[in-house]
């Protein structure tokens, strides 16, 4: 059982090892999701970045949304043994932008903008991973509610293996850690744990009263969940 994260450092902890656990398992399509509104991504991509290049080293490749975005993660990391590139300018197909010599892809961000983009590096990647931190791919504006939306669900988003999750809720939260349940805490109490992810009415139904499925670890403090918002809040400020 994953224990729920007292600091965002520990939810790092928790992401890069599930992440590394679900790489060494054959898993190639993955997503690592902080669901945090105030959090900024590129710090986080930083500090999760020796989880990978420990691995793949200059084998690694970490993609950006579009080309503003690479620009500034170029300034701010400095020199970097890895690549860094976007996703979607326009201007160099996506495959060209995929060299034999990548070994792992990091995707920072991507947007439903760019959802057919990712499925084809996904499909040109092949067997070696491509990791998503904070993908934003499933928007019903953009990507739709029809027979295509449904077909880009079937082909692509339902083959995405989730290696961390963690959402705060009101006084809940749902965290996932592979290869681990998914879990709603409360508090200091686990309500439910279940092997897919909660959405729709199943969660709206946990939330409003689900029962503990299992004794949590007795030092989890009351109130956990309000100071860890007050935490990312302040973090990401």
């Amino acid at each position: 059982m994953t224990n729920l994260p007292q600091t965002l450092s520990e939810a790092l902890d928790q992401a890069k090892e599930a992440t590394q656990q679900a790489i060494r398992a054959g898993k190639t399509r993955l997503l690592i999701e902080l669901v945090i509104p105030e959090l900024k991504v590129q710090p986080i991509a930083w500090d999760f970045l020796p989880a990978l290049t420990s691995i793949y080293g200059s084998g690694l490749k970490v993609f950006f949304p579009d080309a503003g975005a690479a620009a500034l993660a170029r300034r701010d990391w400095g020199a970097v043994e890895f690549q860094i590139q976007d996703i979607g300018n326009g201007r160099t197909p996506i495959d060209g932008k995929v060299e034999p010599t990548d070994e792992a892809f990091l995707l920072v961000e991507p947007s439903p903008v760019e959802v057919l983009l990712v499925e084809k590096l996904c499909q040109i990647a092949g067997d070696r991973p491509c990791i998503m931190l904070n993908p934003k791919l499933e928007d019903v504006s953009i990507v739709g509610i029809g027979y295509a939306a449904r077909q880009l669900r079937d082909r692509f988003l339902s083959t995405l293996e989730s290696s961390y999750y963690f959402r705060p809720i009101d006084d809940c939260t749902v965290l996932r850690a592979y290869p681990g349940q998914w879990l709603v805490w409360r508090a200091d109490q686990i309500i439910a744990e279940l092997p897919e992810k909660p959405v729709g009415e199943t969660l709206e139904q946990i939330l409003k009263g689900g029962g503990a499925t299992e004794t949590p670890p007795s030092f989890k403090p009351a109130g956990v969940i309000a100071g860890l918002q007050r935490f990312f809040r302040a973090l990401s400020s």
